[in-house]
């Protein structure tokens, strides 16, 4: 059974799989940090320097203290119950972004692997649907005479 679960796990298909894991993990961690400290804060400033991360809506305030908070810490420190729209909206950014990279390097891979057609060799023959060179002026198989391509 342990020979068999090593050969499981040194499959190339699932060491790959791992890779890309690992992979997509860090790639996620840019992402969130992208969104979160470069493209956040200008658009922030732009709207009148609202910091994304602490908007949202208090359903029930703080046994501990009472509100209003400042930020979605306070919030949650105070034993608040919130809904956190800004968190919300920098998440459905990042998905955007990963989507789109993903999207972007799917389709890289594609086109790098399409084959290019190759020019056919062969016609078909008007009479009895062979296949001949395309150079042919006369037809092999049913003896047939060809026009000129």
């Amino acid at each position: 059974m342990l020979k068999e679960f090593k050969e499981f796990v040194m499959k190339g298909n699932m060491l790959d799989m791992a890779v890309g894991i690992v992979i997509g993990a860090a790639f996620g961690l840019i992402i969130t940090s992208l969104v979160a400290d470069v493209i956040m804060p200008p658009i922030g400033l732009l709207l009148g320097g609202i910091d994304f991360s602490n908007i949202f809506s208090v359903l029930k305030e703080g046994s501990k203290v009472a509100g209003p908070y400042a930020t979605v810490a306070a919030a949650k420190a105070a034993g608040a119950v919130t809904v956190n729209w800004g968190v919300f909206i920098n998440t459905i950014i990042n998905f955007l972004i990963v989507a789109f990279a993903i999207f972007l390097m799917v389709k890289g891979v594609n086109k790098m692997r399409r084959e290019k057609v190759a020019d056919p060799t062969t016609k078909e023959c008007p009479y009895c649907l062979s296949a001949i060179p395309l150079k042919a002026t006369r037809c092999p198989h049913c003896t047939s005479e060809l026009k000129a391509a």
